[in-house]
């Protein structure tokens, strides 16, 4: 028997989700369903930004909120035009769920909860009478004349459109790529860097803004750098591995960073600021007080690893030194050996070729009645809730189609 549907939407995440209840919002008439592979739904918006749900950006400007796009900048302005940050605000307020912005920009929930997010989610789909259905793992999708036919572990299901909002599903993307689409190959895009230094062998935990640029390329990228145990981490490095994604994946995740603790300022401009300081605190033990914005444990490090010991005053500061001084704190190398997940939030750049796309309406250029939304399609952002924006985005816009 087979079980049929106005509109099928594959994947119960949140492009899934916001989809559909967009759909049966505009059209209350549609019988629309939710099939998820999983037992569960909305798990990926579980466990984002720490659990508390990193809902959107503070920054309403589409042509600026593109910027934050490695793959997808020239593709997403039309669409941000259609549906923007703001949009989105406004959407999950007139839901009774208020968002609030933290100093970065990064919205969440007031709650502080991802389980906010999919309440919402949930008691709309029931509301209006969505079917979600889970353990439906989609084996084959066959387009028919006029209708598709997809066929689960459990079940055959017909429908007159069909939504693919599967993520970065490689079986999906096989499915799709036998239908004649073309599939970027995926590489990861938001990870943190392994790296093994005595310079941060003891500083887990410890943040600094500094400048990380990827050696011999033009690749860097500026934020709050993270020590972690297993190396460095924050969202100076996962926006560097958004923009790297592709040549850092080429390079098998192994390769050189020059970071500079004292962000846009040259060696020669840290020199000239030790020698005053050498004039300044000639009494003054170097390693016991940073004279910059960083840590005291960082500044500390940097000093010993300049050749410098622990007792050693600002007088006593020799040129050779005082040089080398300005090397760590402005281009310091470290080897990156490897990368490992930011936390659990997986990105992936790769996906559905952006020129088989009709970004007025998200559907597939190639076949008439299939949609896209979300991250099956190679467009990925900085870690900051552009993931999810491009999410509510394209799924907004294929229910705006559809209607």
């Amino acid at each position: 028997m087979i079980s049929k549907y106005d509109i099928l939407v594959i994947g119960g995440g949140a492009a899934g989700f916001f989809t559909a209840i967009n759909l049966v919002e505009k059209n209350p008439q549609l019988n629309v369903a939710i099939l998820e592979r999983g037992k569960n739904v909305l798990e990926k918006v579980r466990i984002s930004g720490g659990g508390r749900c990193n809902v959107t950006h503070a920054c309403f400007v589409p042509n600026e909120l593109v910027k934050f796009y490695p793959r997808g900048e020239k593709e997403l302005r039309g669409p941000f035009h259609q549906f923007c940050s703001g949009d989105t605000i406004e959407w999950f307020e007139k839901h009774c769920v208020e968002l609030k912005i933290e100093d970065d920009g990064r919205m969440f929930p007031v709650s502080d909860s991802s389980q906010t997010i999919i309440d919402c989610f949930l008691s709309a789909t029931q509301k209006l009478g969505i079917d979600v259905l889970t353990s439906q793992s989609v084996q084959s999708v066959y387009k028919g004349d006029g209708y598709w036919k997809v066929e689960t572990n459990h079940e055959s299901y017909s429908c007159q459109r069909l939504v693919m909002t599967t993520g970065s599903n490689p079986k999906v993307w096989d499915m799709l790529q036998n239908l004649g689409h073309s599939i970027v190959p995926p590489v990861p895009s938001l990870f943190t860097f392994n790296i093994k230094d005595k310079r941060i062998k003891d500083l887990m935990g410890l943040s600094s803004l500094a400048q990380v640029k990827v050696k011999n390329s033009k690749l860097e990228a500026t934020g709050p750098l993270l020590i972690t145990h297993w190396g460095m981490s924050g969202p100076g490095i996962l926006r560097l591995s958004a923009w790297g994604a592709i040549l850092l994946a080429e390079k098998n995740y192994q390769f050189a960073i020059l970071v500079n603790w004292l962000p846009d300022t040259t060696t020669e401009e840290a020199i000239d600021q030790l020698k005053e300081l050498k004039l300044e605190h000639a009494k003054k033990v170097i390693s016991k007080k940073s004279p910059f914005d960083m840590p005291n444990r960082l500044w500390e490090s940097l000093v010993l690893a300049a050749g410098i010991s622990e007792e050693t005053k600002w007088a006593d500061l020799s040129k050779n030194q005082l040089h080398q001084l300005a090397n760590q704190l402005t281009t310091g190398e470290f080897q990156v050996n490897g990368k490992s997940t930011f936390k659990e939030e997986f990105v992936t750049a790769g996906g559905i070729d952006l020129k088989e796309i009709n970004f007025k309406t998200m559907e597939s250029k190639l076949h008439e009645g299939l949609f896209f939304a979300g991250e099956i399609v190679n467009i990925d952002a900085i870690t900051g809730g552009f993931n999810f924006q491009n999410a509510w985005t394209s799924g907004y816009i294929v229910a705006n189609s559809l209607g």
